[in-house]
C-alpha cells in the first residue's frame, strides 16, 4: 500500500508541476511542467522507479494521439519530405561530428564514448550499444538525459519565440470531435496489440509504434475520425514527463558534476548544428521554422514527435523525420563504434 500511494503521490506531483505551467502560460505546460516537477522531485530522494505498465500506458496514449493526425489532406502533403529526409540524413552526420569533435578535443573524451554520446536521439539504441561495448556508459547517459531534458524544458519557448505553434497550451485534438469509446477502444487495443507483436521482435518503442501505426491508418483511412478525450491525453503527456524526468534521475550527482559541462557544450554545439540545417529545410521543405526545428532538434523519437503534437505543429512531419534518424542510428551505430574500437586496438598493438 506504501508504494502505491507513493506512485500516486509522484503522479500528481507531475500533474501539478504542469497545472502551474498552464496557469503562467508556458508552452507545452504539461509535457514540460510534468517533466520538470518530477526531476525535482527526485532529489527530494523519495522517488520511486516508474512502473512499467504506465510508461507504456503513456506510450500508447500518445500514439494514439499522434496518429490521429494522419487524415487523408496530410497523406497528400508527405511528396514534399524527401528533400527535408535527405537533409536530416546529412545533418545526423553533421550533429554527431561537431557534438564528438568538442567532447573528444575540449572535454577529452575517448572517440567510441564521445560518438556514442554525440548520436542525436534513439537512447534506448545507443545505451544497449554503449554496454555491450564496454564504453562509459554513466558518461554517455549524462549527456542524452541532459540534452533531452533541456529540450523539453526550453524548446516549446523557443518554438514560440520565433512565432511557430499554434496554441500552446490547447489539448491535443481541442475544437475537433472526440472519438466514440467504440473508436477508442479499436484504436488503444489494436495499438497495444501490434505494439506487444514489435516488442517481441524486439523493435525500439515498440507500444508508441505500435499505436502509432493503429491510429494512423485508422484515421488516414477515415476508419476513426474522433480524437482521444482532452482527459485522457493530458494524463498521457503528464505520464511522458515523468518518463523523462526518471531517465534523468538515475544518475549519481558526483558523476553528473564530471560530466556536466562537457554534456552542456555537446549540446550547445549540436544544437548550433540543428538550427543550421533546420534553416535550410525551411527553404528546402516549404514547412515553417518551427516545424523544422523540432523535426532536427537532437532529441528522443518519443518526446519530439509528442512536443511537435502538444506545440500545434504538424507530427506528421516531425514524426516522420524522427523515425527515420532512430532507425537510420539503429542500424549504423553498432558497426560505427566497432570500428572506432578496432581502429584503437589495432593502434595499441
Amino acid at each position: 500500500m506504501r508504494l502505491i500511494l507513493a506512485h500516486v503521490a509522484q503522479i500528481l506531483i507531475a500533474g501539478l508541476g504542469g497545472l502551474v505551467f498552464y496557469w503562467l502560460g508556458v508552452p507545452a505546460a504539461w509535457l514540460s511542467g510534468s517533466a520538470i516537477a518530477a526531476a525535482l522531485w527526485g532529489l527530494s530522494g523519495w522517488a520511486v522507479p516508474m512502473p512499467r505498465a504506465l510508461a507504456d500506458a503513456a506510450m500508447l496514449v500518445s500514439g494514439a494521439a499522434m496518429g490521429a493526425a494522419v487524415t487523408p489532406a496530410a497523406i497528400d502533403a508527405i511528396g514534399r519530405y524527401p528533400g527535408s529526409l535527405m537533409l536530416l540524413v546529412i545533418g545526423v552526420l553533421a550533429i554527431s561530428l561537431a557534438s564528438t569533435f568538442w567532447l573528444t578535443r575540449i572535454s577529452g573524451w575517448r572517440k567510441a564514448d564521445a560518438l556514442l554520446a554525440s548520436v542525436p536521439g534513439a537512447l534506448s539504441t545507443v545505451l544497449a550499444v554503449a554496454a555491450d561495448r564496454k564504453a562509459d556508459v554513466p558518461s554517455v547517459a549524462i549527456v542524452q538525459n541532459l540534452r533531452l531534458f533541456v529540450l523539453i524544458a526550453l524548446l516549446p519557448s523557443v518554438v514560440v519565440a520565433t512565432g511557430g505553434g499554434g496554441n500552446t497550451n490547447a489539448l491535443i485534438g481541442q475544437g475537433m470531435p472526440v472519438e466514440s469509446p467504440g473508436g477508442l477502444a479499436f484504436v488503444l487495443l489494436g495499438g497495444l496489440t501490434l505494439g506487444l507483436v514489435l516488442q517481441g521482435l524486439k523493435v525500439a518503442a515498440p507500444i508508441l509504434l505500435g499505436a502509432t501505426v493503429v491510429s494512423s491508418v485508422s484515421h488516414g483511412t477515415e476508419l476513426v475520425t474522433g480524437v482521444i478525450p482532452p482527459v485522457i491525453a493530458t494524463g498521457g503527456l503528464v505520464l511522458i514527463g515523468l518518463f523523462i524526468a526518471e531517465r534523468f534521475r538515475n544518475i549519481q550527482r558526483s558523476t553528473l558534476r564530471r560530466a556536466l559541462v562537457a554534456a552542456l557544450g555537446s549540446f550547445s554545439v549540436g544544437m548550433g548544428v540543428a538550427v543550421i540545417f533546420a534553416a535550410l529545410a525551411t527553404w528546402l521543405a516549404g514547412v515553417s521554422f518551427a516545424n523544422s526545428l523540432v523535426a532536427f532538434a537532437p532529441g528522443g523519437l518519443e518526446a519530439m514527435t509528442v512536443l511537435a503534437l502538444v506545440l500545434g505543429l504538424d507530427p506528421l512531419y516531425v514524426g516522420i523525420h524522427h523515425l527515420v534518424r532512430f532507425l537510420g542510428i539503429g542500424l549504423v551505430l553498432p558497426f560505427a563504434v566497432g570500428w572506432l574500437q578496432r581502429g584503437k586496438l589495432a593502434d595499441a598493438e
